[in-house]
């Protein structure tokens, strides 16, 4: 078993690689596009993007001349909450983008659930054609039982690595059923701190990101890894840990390990 072979995100129905892209982390146009071709389709925008997204840009834009815009799951964040902003914020993406669609709208960080003022904004949105699928994207997991009730949020961001392990109790026993949402992880390094040699217990030696990524995907509970590479080099490394598969119980036991450190700190 490996992690090399797509999934389908919850009750979307979409197709999607255990790799999610994101924007803004400095990696060339031609590392996003080589994620892209080995499977890797869950790209990650944000209506108000900080850092430089313009080499996520150019490569979705060469994604979608070529053809194989139906290949691409395009997910933007939404921070306006205000049903105006955001469909203006999202026109001007989705001309820059070189679509006339979203895949997934993902209102974020919401610490509740959406306003019905916010969720009525959006799903018109999805009435226009501009927007496929609604997620929400939140750092309170208790937050997230509260989804059940909105049937038409199919899609969840939920912080979950070998430090912040609550989703296992908070979010992943409530929707284990056939038709639940997506899930889709982030911060699988902790910020870094699970790869830093300050950070670890007397005679551990720090994590990989190949460690932090695996240690997420193993669980069966999450569709998608978020991940951020800064180079192509980093983008070849997290590439290469598809092809690993689960963790051994062995490795996984020195993960944990170091995470409830890591937590402590």
């Amino acid at each position: 078993m490996n992690f090399s072979e797509k999934v389908i995100l919850g009750k979307t129905g979409l197709k999607v690689g255990r790799f999610g892209i994101s924007s803004s982390y400095g990696a060339p146009s031609e590392a996003f596009e080589e994620a892209f071709d080995h499977g890797c389709n869950y790209f990650t925008w944000g209506t108000f993007v900080k850092g430089d997204s313009r080499e996520m840009k150019k490569a979705i834009r060469k994604i979608v001349q070529k053809g194989k815009r139906d290949e691409l799951v395009l997910a933007v964040f939404s921070y306006a909450h205000d049903p105006f902003l955001t469909k203006y914020f999202l026109k001007r993406r989705l001309k820059a983008l070189g679509t006339d669609h979203i895949d997934v709208l993902l209102l974020g960080y919401f610490p509740n659930i959406p306003s019905e003022r916010i969720l009525d904004g959006a799903r018109k949105l999805k009435e226009i054609g501009m927007v496929r699928h609604l997620g929400i994207s939140s750092h309170n997991r208790k937050m997230f039982r509260n989804v059940i009730e909105v049937s038409d949020i199919e899609v969840l961001h939920v912080r979950y690595n070998a430090a912040h392990r609550g989703a296992e109790r908070d979010i992943f026993p409530f929707f284990s059923a056939e038709n639940r949402p997506g899930i889709v992880s982030f911060t699988a390094t902790r910020w870094g701190k699970l790869l830093s040699e300050k950070h670890m217990p007397a005679g551990e030696t720090p994590l990989s990101a190949s460690d932090c990524y695996r240690y997420v995907l193993s669980n069966p509970a999450v569709d998608v890894c978020m991940m951020g590479a800064k180079s192509t080099g980093q983008m070849h490394e997290n590439l290469n840990c598809l092809t690993l598969g689960p963790l051994s119980a062995e490795e996984q036991k020195r993960v944990e390990r170091i995470g409830e450190y890591v937590y402590l700190q």
